[in-house]
């Protein structure tokens, strides 16, 4: 069987085919044969699926879509129809960068391969059972959770796949025991994880809370935003635009917005934009061991988390304090591929582990497949 992926985003999308295990519960590994990806807004999906297909030897059975938002009614993955589609068209106003994007794939694969099994796989389900206190912010409810207005988590797929294979690393510790996963991208966020259980993760409502980012701000006060729009000129809608598209290292760098970009820069503002980069990362570190009360591993996944040895050494200088002990050639080394980068006496295994998200969703999706069509969730 053949079994395909869609993993599109607001100005990308990654295509993938893969070979089916040998059983649809997924007991084996689905083999990739094919990937590729676009870039760009507004991407013409029916030509770009029409060509991937035409590359298969035969048409997919199964087709898995990464949507970022299933608000709290999808918290699992779901079968996807007329019905599903229009549950998850509601929730675009809680993803109006992702969410429209994915539906218009979602559409242009349904007709592309009418008889394939087609499944949602959502990026927040990974966070939908975090505990109340890391979920809800300190609002009345007729302004908070009445209206939704929650912290969601995402990047709930790379998180998860980072805790597998921890939990695959380290067999002698419980289900991977206590760990902190960071995935650093274009998008950065980290999660606290107990026994495979997150406990807590830095984005929240949106992508935009927690880290700095390549050109989201991370945190900042809400009051910024009425404060601006009313200095500007501007929109509250505006304001926002400019916090997720020129902000983070891109704004505080003056243009640069990728981490290992900053690297070779040499003004003073770009040393800058990469000290509060790994400082918001630190931070969040230190709270994290607060919230597992240590932790047993940290995981680097992502483009700069993967790549980036630099960017991985200063956000863990210093803390020996608590445990955390790096082998600084195992961590130059360690490069786009699965390393240990810390010493043998660390008592914190720090990891580099890359994500494969499109192994991810096809193996969240395979069981869609002996599984009954079921009502979308109300």
């Amino acid at each position: 069987m053949i079994l395909m992926t869609v993993n599109s985003g607001s100005t990308s999308v990654k295509l993938a085919a893969f070979a089916a295990p040998q059983d649809a519960q997924g007991t084996g590994t689905p083999q990739a044969i094919a990937r590729e990806r676009h870039d760009g807004v507004e991407l013409p999906a029916p030509e770009l699926l029409r060509a991937f297909l035409a590359r298969l030897e035969r048409a997919p059975v199964l087709v898995a879509h990464r949507v970022v938002h299933g608000g709290t009614r999808f918290t699992a993955p779901t079968r996807l129809d007329e019905s599903t589609e229009a549950t998850l068209a509601a929730l675009v106003e809680l993803a109006p960068l992702h969410n429209p994007a994915a539906l218009r794939w979602i559409e242009a694969a349904r007709g592309s391969c009418p008889a394939a099994t087609h499944v949602a796989v959502f990026d927040t389900a990974f966070f939908a059972q975090l505990p109340r206190v890391a979920a809800e912010y300190a609002l009345p409810a007729a302004l908070g959770t009445a209206l939704g207005v929650r912290r969601y988590g995402f990047h709930g797929l790379a998180h998860e796949a980072m805790w597998r294979r921890f939990a695959q690393l380290r067999p002698d510790l419980e289900r991977g025991g206590r760990l902190v996963t960071l995935q650093l991208g274009g998008g950065c966020s980290m999660a606290a994880i107990q026994r495979g259980r997150p406990l807590d993760t830095s984005m929240g409502f949106s992508p935009l809370e927690g880290l700095v980012m390549a050109t989201r701000s991370g945190d900042l006060d809400p009051a910024a935003v009425p404060f601006l729009a009313q200095r500007l000129g501007l929109t509250g809608e505006q304001v926002l635009e400019r916090l997720n598209h020129d902000s983070g290292l891109r704004g505080l760098s003056g243009g640069i917005s990728s981490a290992g970009g900053l690297l070779d820069a040499s003004s003073p503002q770009a040393r800058f934009a990469l000290e509060l980069y790994c400082y918001r990362a630190r931070k969040y570190l230190g709270a994290y061991l607060a919230v597992l009360g240590g932790c047993d591993g940290i995981v680097f996944g992502g483009g700069v988390g993967e790549h980036v040895p630099e960017v991985r050494a200063q956000i863990l200088s210093g803390m020996a304090w608590a445990g955390i002990v790096l082998d600084a050639r195992a961590n130059a080394a360690a490069r786009g591929a699965e390393a240990r980068i810390s010493t043998a006496r660390s008592p914190v295994d720090v990891h580099t582990i890359p994500v494969d998200e499109e192994l991810g969703l096809v193996r969240a999706a395979l069981p869609a497949l002996a599984a009954p069509a079921s009502a979308p969730p109300s």
